[in-house]
């Protein structure tokens, strides 16, 4: 039986914290004890609500402010919390969606999509990893991919490649680091309900899509948070390399 404050004592680096996904992932942290580090781009009013609501089941919440598109900006970002206030558990969740056909598909949006998706997480992975070294155990990188990572889509070639791409990344690095006992997996979501998937989605979409999730529903950020609450602890321990589907059953 794991104890609910399984995490005290942890520090958790989100990176995208403030809103979605990163927001669930960072409640589900702090939930459980952690000290919960919410890395942002430009909302720092949607980062100071993620705070709140982190302080307000009992943790510490504290924000850091990059663009994990920004090599320098994000090595120096992941060091100074890692300096500060330790460093335990990393969350690559900060990641953009640039859609497309790919004949029409512009240099620049390539370039700047896999700077953010893949090159973000290469980024704050290397920053964290001699910090994560010293975690020993209690280390964890959790990675978010997606389920289009796996099955594709049309329309999202570039995104596609950027979420298959961090499942190897993922995997290596599991390789890497599993003779310090520190697990590296990634969370695959389906579709989750977000302001910017909402927004996205039409109601005739939103039925065909959801005529194809044998659980009969769209996910909730929760969902993924549970997942990452769950991969960031004792747990958790012997779990690494591994890429958990959180989909409601659209890819099996």
């Amino acid at each position: 039986m794991i104890a609910d404050k399984a995490l005290d004592g942890a520090v958790a680096l989100v990176t995208g914290g403030s809103r979605g996904i990163g927001k669930a992932a960072c409640i589900a942290l702090a939930s459980r004890g952690a000290h919960v580090v919410i890395n942002y781009r430009s909302n720092e009013v949607a980062a100071k609500e993620t705070a709140a609501e982190c302080e307000a089941v009992g943790a510490k919440a504290t924000l850091a402010q990059f663009d994990v598109g920004d090599r320098d900006a994000a090595a120096a970002g992941v060091q100074q919390v890692a300096k500060e206030h330790g460093l335990h558990i990393l969350v690559n969740n900060a990641g953009i969606a640039i859609n497309g056909l790919l004949m029409r598909f512009k240099d620049a949006d390539w370039d700047r999509l896999m700077e953010v998706n893949l090159g973000g997480i290469f980024t704050c992975t290397r920053a964290a990893n001699r910090y994560l070294l010293k975690a020993k155990e209690r280390g964890r990188i959790i990675n978010m991919s997606s389920v289009v990572g796996e099955m594709g889509n049309g329309g999202q070639a570039a995104y596609a490649a950027s979420k298959a791409a961090i499942i190897g990344f993922t995997k290596s690095m599991a390789k890497e680091l599993a003779g310090r006992a520190i697990t590296c997996n990634a969370i695959a979501p389906g579709y989750i309900a977000t302001d910017m998937t909402e927004a996205e989605l039409p109601p005739d979409a939103r039925e065909k899509l959801l005529a194809g999730i044998p659980l009969g529903r769209i996910g909730e950020a929760s969902d993924i948070g549970n997942a990452v609450g769950f991969l960031a602890g004792p747990e958790a321990a012997y779990i690494t390399g591994q890429v958990l589907r959180v989909n409601g059953g659209l890819l099996m």
